[in-house]
C-alpha cells in the first residue's frame, strides 16, 4: 500500500501530527508512507524512521495550475490513500484530483464532497489537545479500513530523532559561535512568526539572560528564524551581558539538532518550542494570548507560565488593550520555573 499524507501548514502543528504519523505507520507497517510538505519541514522530518519519502512542494506555489502542476505528480506515484490533515479546501482540492482512491480528512471548510471518507468535527475540538485532533483521523482510517480499534490516546508519542551526524554538526556550528559546550546551554526562542502579541517584552527576556548568566553560569543561544532578527537584536540589548545570536544564520535542521543538545529552552509559544519538547528538551513556554490547554508542547519535559487575565485567550495577533496577559510576568518568574525545571531533572539523574 501506498499512502500520503497531506502535512500541516505550521511547525508547531506539523510536531503535533508527530503522533498520528507514528500510529499510521504502526497500524501500516509494510506501507509506503509519503509526507507532502512544504520544504521547511525536512528540517523536522529528516531523520523520522515512521515516514518514507518527503514530497515537497513550494510556499509559493498558490494558483490553480499549480494545484494541476501538485495533482498530477500525485497522480503518477499511484498512492492508495490520502490522510490529509490540514483543514483548508485547497488541501483536500488536491488530493482529489490526482484521484486516490481512498481520502480521509475532516468535513470542513465545504470540503466533505471531496472526501471518499469525511470525517466529522469532534465536540471536543477546542478542549482537548491538537495532538488528538490529528490523531483522530487515524483512528477513523483504522476503524474504515481495518476494521480494529487499538490507537490509544494515551500512547500517543511525540518524539523526533536527531542523528548522530546531525548532533555533531550542532556542535560545531556553536563552536564555530563561541559556544565550546564547557557549560550548560540555555536556549531562547524570543519571536513568534505570526503573531507580535505572543512575544513577552524584550527587556523581560534581557532580564531574564542575565539571571541565567549570572546565577547558573550558562552560555545563552537565541534562536529564530531571518524574520525574528529585529526582535532578538532587541533582546540582546536589554541583556547587561550579550548572549549567543543564532537568529537567521541556520536552516530549521541545524536548529533542530541545537535544540536536542540544550539543557533548556525557553521560549514564546512558537515553533520552536514543540521542536525542543519532541527532541527531549526541557522546555518552559510562556503564554499570553493563545490557548495553551490545546497549543502546548505535548511533553511531561515542557512547562507553561502564563499569568490568568480576564481576557486570555484571545488569539489576536495584536494585543488592543495593554499586553497584560505577557507584561505580568516578571522575569524572575520565569527564571524560579527554569531553576525548578532542571532542579527536578537533576533529581531524576541521582535517583
Amino acid at each position: 500500500m501506498k499512502i500520503l499524507v497531506r502535512g500541516t501548514n505550521w511547525i508547531g502543528d506539523a510536531v503535533m501530527s508527530i503522533g498520528a504519523l507514528r500510529e499510521l505507520r504502526r497500524l501500516f507497517p509494510e506501507a509506503h508512507i509519503a509526507l507532502h510538505t512544504r520544504p521547511w519541514a525536512e528540517g523536522i522530518f529528516r531523520d523520522a524512521r515512521f515516514l518514507d519519502e518527503l514530497i515537497t512542494f513550494d510556499d509559493g506555489d498558490s494558483d490553480f495550475r499549480s494545484m494541476f502542476r501538485q495533482a498530477k505528480m500525485l497522480r503518477s506515484r499511484g498512492f492508495d490513500l490520502a490522510v490529509i490533515l490540514p483543514n483548508s479546501y485547497r488541501s483536500a482540492a488536491i488530493v482529489k484530483l490526482a484521484r486516490i482512491p481512498r481520502r480521509f480528512g475532516y468535513s470542513r471548510e465545504g470540503r466533505r464532497f471531496l472526501m471518499t471518507d469525511p470525517i466529522g468535527v469532534p465536540e471536543w475540538k477546542d478542549s482537548r489537545h491538537e495532538v488528538f485532533y490529528y490523531l483522530e483521523i487515524v483512528r477513523e482510517v483504522e476503524w474504515r479500513m481495518l476494521g480494529t480499534q487499538t490507537v490509544d490516546d494515551s500512547k500517543a508519542a511525540v518524539k523526533l530523532e536527531v542523528s548522530d551526524a546531525r548532533v555533531a554538526a550542532a556542535r560545531d556550528i556553536l563552536k564555530n559561535h563561541g559556544i565550546d559546550g564547557q557549560r550548560p546551554l540555555i536556549a531562547i526562542g524570543p519571536g513568534s512568526a505570526n503573531s507580535r502579541a505572543k512575544r513577552w517584552p524584550s527587556a523581560n527576556f534581557g532580564r531574564f539572560i542575565d539571571h541565567v548568566g549570572r546565577e547558573l553560569g550558562s552560555d545563552v543561544v537565541l534562536l529564530g528564524s531571518k524574520s525574528e532578527e529585529i526582535v532578538g537584536a532587541a533582546v540582546s540589548a536589554a541583556a547587561h551581558t550579550a548572549p549567543f545570536s543564532l537568529i537567521g544564520k541556520t536552516d530549521l535542521a541545524d536548529v533542530t539538532a541545537i535544540l536536542s543538545l540544550a539543557d533548556a529552552f525557553v521560549a514564546n509559544d512558537m515553533g520552536l518550542a514543540h521542536i525542543a519538547a519532541a527532541v527531549g528538551t526541557r522546555t518552559i513556554v510562556i503564554f499570553g494570548p493563545t490557548n495553551h490547554e490545546t497549543t502546548r508542547p505535548f511533553s511531561p519535559e515542557s512547562v507553561v507560565v502564563r499569568e490568568p487575565v480576564e481576557c486570555s485567550p484571545c488569539m489576536l495577533r495584536d494585543c488592543p488593550i495593554d499586553h497584560r496577559c505577557m507584561t505580568r510576568i516578571a522575569p524572575e518568574r520565569v527564571f524560579t520555573a527554569l531553576c525548578d525545571l532542571l532542579g527536578r531533572a537533576e533529581a531524576a539523574d541521582v535517583d
